[in-house]
């Protein structure tokens, strides 16, 4: 296609709660295109973390969790006379919260649990509280575009 925007998919909302958000996690969560399997996965997660956290919305904590990890700046290449430079750029929200699911999945999937409801409800919890290697990745994200300010002017 060339020169022509993508046309933006109609996500539908999912069974339990109504939000397209989650349809699109579960998307990700999602192998083998088994989506039954990952929205399994998915709400016995947040039935766990329902469990573990005496919090009255489950779906707050979710969204907080996402908050949390979604980075606001990212750092791209750029080859300037020889030398190639680390640009720092603001994100556009779709792909914030693209990057905070990818991010936040893959982390729950490297971690040490028996299965992957427990470790996707450990990462939320602790994408919650502020910790974890999905924030711990936000953060990396943002010290380096931090370190890099100086190149923002070569911004394109």
């Amino acid at each position: 296609m060339r020169k022509k925007r993508a046309k933006k998919r109609i996500l539908l909302p999912d069974p339990k709660f109504g939000k397209t958000t989650i349809t699109r996690f579960v998307n990700n969560l999602m192998l083998d295109g088994k989506k039954s399997t990952a929205f399994k996965v998915f709400y016995n997660a947040l039935d766990s973390v329902a469990e573990k956290i005496q919090e009255e919305d489950v779906l707050e904590v979710f969204q907080k969790a996402l908050d949390n990890v979604m980075p606001h700046v990212e750092v791209r290449s750029r080859r300037i006379g020889g030398a190639t430079f680390q640009i720092p750029h603001p994100i556009r929200e779709d792909r914030r919260i693209s990057l905070g699911m990818k991010w936040m999945i893959a982390a729950a999937r490297n971690r040490n649990e028996k299965t992957m409801e427990s470790k996707l409800a450990s990462e939320l919890i602790a994408a919650y509280k502020e910790e974890g290697s999905a924030y711990k990745k936000k953060q990396d994200t943002h010290r380096m575009a931090e370190a890099n300010k100086a190149f923002s002017h070569f911004r394109f």
